[in-house]
């Protein structure tokens, strides 16, 4: 079998290589949809250091996918059932570290080709079947939606119990959908959404409450919070959480910020806060994502609105149309329909 990368070589330029599959170890997959993420942007754009570029390119982008299987030597899946790839691939166990925080572990469209090809071929183990019933194209994004579920489940490990009320800072893709998995997961908490948007702000129609940044009252208390900004706008988000987040409370810092941004560490000690970091999930994340996506079909029904568009991809030119599509939208998913 010869397979088909579609790696990029430099910002905005795509060219094909050819490669064979492993098929007698690993299962090989036909991917179905994918979906564009920031960090394929950023890769697309050339908006990373030329150092970053230099060490990671060539490499095929996309870490979202949906994919039907092909073949599976190990037997643990049939052909023709759709499953959820992982992009981490560990390379070494630990019992302390979890996979997606290794140094040691690979991940695709980050150095490592992505799913932009014909077929790719994967560990049976980095694989997660989707249930009847969810949308292929909400499904394609799984990898995002884990990664909240991923910084959710850090949130439980750190916070207090006392979580009446919630703040998410972020009207964007990340802030919708850490919203609607936290909404699932403590449904009895209060839901506060900030951000600077009215129009995005609308899609929070499950909070509990809205505000535009600007305008948030000087009274209103929460318990915890989720920055989910990033660049330099974090500086400012961060600020707000501080000055309106109750005395040991946690923040769960989602956002990534290519260069360093000031944090008021005099109120962190005062409020006794607990500043965490998330990044990227692994397959726990994954499968209890789907599990909730499953139990919950009301999720699934919102995830649909943040799809922006849908492109065919049958060429390269398809491929920068896509990619094209997802510079102008500052809000919503690229959903790629592969059609190679």
């Amino acid at each position: 079998m010869i397979n088909q990368v579609y790696r990029l070589i430099a910002p905005g330029m795509i060219d094909v290589a050819c490669t064979t599959p492993d098929i007698m170890n690993k299962v090989i997959l036909r991917p179905l949809y994918m979906s564009i993420c920031k960090a394929d942007q950023r890769y697309y754009l050339g908006n990373r250091s030329k150092e970053a570029l230099k060490a990671k390119l060539p490499m095929a982008l996309i870490h979202e996918c949906v994919a039907e299987v092909v073949s599976d030597p190990t037997g643990r899946f049939k052909s023709g059932e759709v499953v959820v790839p992982v992009p981490n691939t560990p390379t070494e166990d630990d019992d302390v570290i979890v996979e997606n925080y290794r140094l040691t572990s690979h991940f695709r469209s980050s150095g490592y080709d992505g799913f932009l090809s014909d077929y790719v071929d994967i560990d049976a183990d980095r694989l997660v079947r989707l249930p009847d019933g969810i949308d292929l194209k909400v499904a394609s994004f799984t990898e995002l939606i884990s990664v909240a579920t991923h910084a959710i489940s850090r949130f439980d490990m750190f916070s207090h119990r006392r979580k009446d009320a919630i703040g998410i800072w972020g009207d964007g893709n990340v802030g919708y959908i850490t919203a609607l998995m936290l909404k699932a997961i403590h449904p009895d908490s209060k839901l506060y959404i900030f951000g600077t948007v009215y129009e995005k702000l609308g899609y929070f129609s499950f909070a509990d409450k809205t505000y535009h940044v600007d305008h948030v009252p000087a009274d209103l208390k929460i318990d915890h919070a989720f920055e989910c900004v990033g660049g330099e706008a974090s500086r400012p988000a961060i600020s707000q959480i501080i000055d309106h987040i109750n005395p040991m409370g946690s923040i769960g810092l989602m956002g990534v910020s290519e260069n360093p941004i000031a944090i008021n560490t005099r109120m962190v000690l005062e409020k006794g806060l607990n500043l965490f970091g998330s990044s990227r999930s692994g397959v726990a994340d994954f499968q209890k994502t789907v599990d909730i996506l499953h139990e919950n079909p009301d999720i699934p029904n919102y995830l649909e609105n943040i799809i922006g568009d849908t492109v065919t991809v049958r060429t390269i030119e398809d491929i920068h149309k896509a990619f094209k599509s997802d510079i102008s939208r500052n809000f919503g998913k690229t959903v790629i329909k592969w059609e190679k």
